[in-house]
């Protein structure tokens, strides 16, 4: 059985890769651990910070795809001899993916009190003012006026 969307509709041919962004978004956005903000540090930059505590820098590994940022965790499971009476600190492996709008570039990463912030620019949209200067029509030759100079010639 095929699931059908709106996107189904001969009104919206060739929306298929806006189709699999939504469903991605969709998926995603239901994912919580870890837990992030997204930050407006200036007019022009941006800043995600995940919640990474105990995971190390070399636990972590953030890339680009696309469009997409991808921040994935690989923690290494040391067998010690600890016993947890309660263990309430997420240790999991993770995929986290962020949808860039075009243009954005990922300026860089550091770790800061079990914080991974990621730095990103926006950049400005260019003021695009083009002055459009209003003419006066033509005049337009006319038969009238082309016998009447024939006339004068005469």
């Amino acid at each position: 059985m095929t699931r059908m969307t709106l996107f189904d509709s001969p009104l919206f041919l060739g929306f298929d890769q806006l189709e699999r962004t939504l469903d991605r978004v969709a998926k995603t956005s239901n994912e919580g651990y870890p837990p992030y903000n997204i930050e407006q540090l200036s007019e022009d930059r941006l800043r995600i910070s995940l919640a990474v505590a105990g995971f190390a820098e070399e636990d972590l590994s953030i890339h680009r795809e696309g469009n997409q940022l991808v921040v994935t965790s690989r923690k290494s499971e040391k067998e010690d001899d600890r016993i947890f009476l309660h263990r309430g600190i997420a240790s999991r492996q993770f995929k986290k993916s962020f949808l860039l709008a075009e243009g954005i570039d990922v300026i860089g990463a550091h770790m800061d009190s079990g914080l991974l912030h990621i730095d990103l620019r926006q950049p400005l949209p260019e003021a695009n003012i083009q002055k459009i200067e209003i003419s006066k029509p033509q005049k337009t030759v006319t038969q009238k006026t082309v016998a009447m100079d024939l006339d004068s010639q005469e």
